[in-house]
């Protein structure tokens, strides 16, 4: 790839249902969670990287971000909600308010998540001779770190923080995305990338594990997104002939490695919950859920398929990394409901919305997340 398409490329990674109210369903078992805490990257920051980015290329403080439900953009990398917010607005909680500009009042909960975000930190890239697409150095464990420093306006106490973390809930990711995104970039090859599933899903792992010492109890870890359903992975990685792609038209070496890495993420969190039993460790399945809509994208109506973007600048997927979404030279769908796609990497808020409400309500989730 060229220099300057991954420029762009960079740019837009970095950017990188209708739920009830909980408190409104039945069942004994169902917790009414009364905070919320999320970390990750793009799919999940609700502004950071928009406070904290000097680029001025960050096209995801520009219309048409943020079109749909806000009417301007937020710093979401969707033309909408993501699903942290459909979370929050499930369990009646207010929109997650991004750490770098929260207000005063944090108790029922803070968005730590920053586009871009790695599981791993800067000296791992540093290691693979890829710190040069870093697009900020804000990783999960400085994510943690700003959790660390919150805490103490939370609860006060050993006999406090168990009261009130027993009724919060804690996302943990989608994070890893980009470490692999990175190394694609800087033109690793797959077998590279695979090499490098054991330490970022191990990252992963401490990270959660690190929540739970500090008093996390209800922990939601999701896995990543089918990277081959990805019309950046489409444009700029093709197959060589038709047996590279499967039955959705996504491609199948891509596909698998993602599911390599959430297989792991799984194998350790099984080990993570026989260590802490009394915490309750949810994996969400992102891939399932995504191609769940995929495999039958007009039963959630996506009319134009799983694949096709709704702001691009044109091509087969309407992704083209000369002209991504914001950029000059791109133009925005007039209905982003119509596609699962948003900017060739971030889904649009329908899609994000169909996920939500399948960690909620449908089989993505284990164990239950209701």
């Amino acid at each position: 790839m060229a220099i300057s398409s991954l420029s762009v490329l960079v740019t837009v990674f970095a950017c990188c249902c209708s739920l009830v109210r909980v408190s409104q369903c039945g069942g004994s078992n169902r917790q009414n969670y009364t905070s919320m805490f999320s970390f990750g990257d793009s799919l999940t920051d609700t502004g950071n990287l928009l406070v904290s980015s000097q680029l001025s290329f960050t096209t995801v403080g520009r219309f048409p971000y943020g079109m749909t439900y806000f009417h301007r953009p937020t710093g979401r990398c969707s033309d909408g909600r993501l699903v942290v917010d459909f979370l929050a607005q499930a369990f009646g909680l207010p929109l997650l308010q991004p750490y770098l500009s929260r207000g005063e009042d944090v108790r029922q909960g803070v968005n730590f998540a920053v586009g871009g975000a790695t599981a791993m930190d800067p000296p791992f890239f540093e290691g693979i001779g890829a710190s040069d697409k870093l697009w900020t150095n804000l990783s999960l464990s400085v994510q943690l770190d700003w959790f660390e420093k919150l805490k103490p306006s939370l609860c006060d106490s050993p006999k406090s923080c168990n009261e009130y973390f027993s009724k919060s809930l804690f996302l943990v990711g989608e994070i890893g995305g980009n470490d692999y995104n990175y190394a694609f970039f800087k033109g690793k090859t797959l077998d590279d990338a695979k090499s490098y599933v054991p330490t970022v899903s191990s990252a992963v792992i401490d990270a959660t594990e690190r929540l739970i010492m500090a008093g996390a109890m209800h922990l939601v870890v999701p896995g990543n997104l089918p990277m081959g359903c990805s019309s950046a992975y489409l444009t700029l990685h093709p197959g060589r002939n038709s047996s590279d792609y499967d039955s959705v038209g996504c491609l199948k070496t891509y596909n698998d490695f993602t599911q390599r890495h959430n297989a792991m993420v799984q194998q350790k969190l099984q080990v993570l919950r026989l260590k802490y039993p009394m915490a309750r460790i949810m994996y969400a399945d992102y891939y399932g859920a995504a191609m769940s809509f995929a495999k039958n994208p007009k039963k959630f109506g996506f009319k134009h398929g799983p694949l096709k973007t709704c702001c691009g600048g044109g091509g087969p997927y309407n992704f083209n990394p000369q002209a991504s979404c914001g950029v000059r030279g791109s133009s925005v769908c007039a209905d982003p409901s119509a596609y699962a796609n948003w900017d060739g990497v971030h889904l649009t808020e329908a899609a994000y919305r169909a996920i939500a409400d399948s960690i909620l309500h449908g089989p993505y989730t284990s164990p239950r997340l209701l």
